[in-house]
Formats: C-alpha cells, structure tokens, sequence
C-alpha cells in the first residue's frame, strides 16, 4: 500500500538516500495478517434439516433463517423411540438445574441422600439448620419428581416437537432459556429405534464436549420454569395451553437441536404423523415453578 501522498510532490528532485530507504522498507514490509479468533465450540453450525421420509418424521417447520445463538447438535444413527425423547427431555432438565446451581448435587445423588436423611424413627436430635435443609430437600424432590411424571404423561399423548427450561426472571422474559429441538427426531416403535441408554449417552457426550456450562457464573437461587409444545387436542390437563406464546428472543439461550439420520426404517409408524400440520400445535406450560435450593 502506498503511503498517503506519496513522494511524488516534487518530481524534479532526486530521492534522497533516506527516502530511498523508506521507499524500500514499505515495499518490502508484509501486510500484517488478519487476526482470526478461535470458533467457540458453543457455535457449532446447525446441519441442514434432512429430507423427510415420512412416518414418524417431525418435520421442520417453514420459515427465514433463525437468529444466531449457541447450539449444540446431536444426530442419532437410527430412528428414536418417543419414550426416549421424554428421557432426553427429563435429563436435561435435571442437568440444567445443576449445572446452572439450583441444585446442590446432580439428582440422583441428591435423591439418594435426602431419602435416607429423611425421619425413620430415629431420635438423634438434629440442629435445626440440618432439619430446614432437609425439608427443603424434600420439597424440591418432590417438585421436580412430579415435574417428570407429568412430562411423562404429555410425551405419551402427543409428539413435543420443542421444550424449553427457563430460568429466572419470567417466561416472556428469562435470565436463561435452555431449548431441545425434536423437530429432526423420526420416531419409531420401541423394537425398531436405538437403544434410550446409548442416545443419553450420546446427547451427554456431545454436551460434554461442547463445554456448555463451565465458563458461565454461578446463579442464586432462583425459579425454573418447563414449557413444551404439544398437539392443541393432545387431551392434556395438567399443563397449561399458552396459544400465544412466543419464545423470548432476549437472554442468554442454548438450543440442543436433536436429529436422526442413517438407516430408518420406520414400516410400522402411525400414519397420523404424516399428516400432523404444526398449525395444530401449541405451547403448554407447568403450572408450577420449581424452585431452586442450595445447601
């Protein structure tokens, strides 16, 4: 590149020796290198949506291109039962809680250690924080325990395309929004689809590898909230139909976008899911807050 003005404004004069030099050095110099920065591994690129094959499939809805956000991918090689997306859906929810320090130990463990600190008769006195702690204990269990069975009841009714976790703040407008995608999944019977064991795994490893959750601060306690989409006449009493909701465009937010693909052979799926339309879906939501507990 030419400096501005370049030592052409006296064309009769011979160069100097400095000039000269100068006029060699910028010849010479490299041009810097453009810095670049390493990809995050929260940007993974989301893959094109596979072409659908009819059945089970949970066909992508039509629309413009999404807005950017972190995302995590996962593609199954083979069809997915339903009752493994409810495993999926139920997992994540528990990892959330703990990644994002609503609960003080992952819940299995937590479960394990609250049941047997419950009373059983014994009459050793316990300091009264102990007691509270263990209540509190117990009341999150039992909240989130039967937030899962309820999960179970929806996912035995009709196909959840989306489901999303907010925490914080309220559910037009959340401190963190966490979404898992199953418009990709195809759906097939429990003796044709993978193994739910090894698709958690699966899901796990890649969020794991992601790194989703490490560089992120600690939240205080605080409520989360469980939103799903379901068919409009799914027959569902628990959850609350939401006809207008929109999913907040503002805080932090990770979708774990699910798929399948490889060989699917999905001969036996109800035909009803071919001709499902998204119109017919809508969003529910809890109607409980779970709340956060820390030790």
């Amino acid at each position: 590149m030419m400096p501005c003005g370049g030592g052409h404004s006296n064309p009769g004069r011979p160069p100097s020796a400095g000039q000269q030099m100068a006029a060699h050095a910028v010849a010479v110099a490299p041009a810097p290198a453009r810095a670049t920065s390493p990809t995050s591994p929260l940007l993974i690129a989301e893959a094109p949506p596979a072409p659908d094959r009819g059945g089970g499939r949970m066909r992508a809805r039509p629309g413009g291109p999404a807005a950017a956000c972190p995302s995590v991918s996962v593609v199954f090689p083979g069809a997915v039962s339903r009752e493994s997306c409810c495993r999926f859906a139920c997992e994540l929810l528990k990892h959330v809680l703990h990644q994002r320090h609503q609960l003080p130990l992952p819940y299995e463990q937590l479960a394990y250690f609250c049941r047997r600190a419950a009373p059983d008769g014994d009459v050793i006195k316990k300091p009264p924080s102990m007691d509270l702690a263990s209540k509190k204990c117990q009341q999150v269990l039992m909240e989130l325990e039967g937030m899962l069975q309820h999960l179970e009841v929806m996912f035995s009714l009709t196909l959840v395309p989306r489901v999303l976790i907010l925490l914080g703040g309220n559910v037009m407008s959340p401190k963190e929004l966490y979404e898992l995608n199953l418009e990709g999944i195809y759906e097939g019977s429990a003796e044709e689809s993978l193994k739910t064991t090894s698709c958690v795994r699966k899901l796990f490893h890649s969020l794991f590898i992601a790194d989703v959750f490490s560089e992120l601060k600690a939240l205080p306690v605080m409520g989360t909230v469980v939103m799903l989409q379901g068919h409009r006449d799914c027959g569902v009493d628990w959850f609350r139909p939401k006809l207008n909701y929109k999913v907040p465009t503002r805080g932090r937010k990770l979708t774990v976008n699910l798929s399948c693909d490889g060989d699917v052979n999905i001969s036996a799926s109800p035909p009803q899911h071919v001709t499902s339309t998204w119109e017919d879906y809508v969003w529910f939501q809890a109607p409980v807050t779970l709340k956060g507990f820390h030790e």
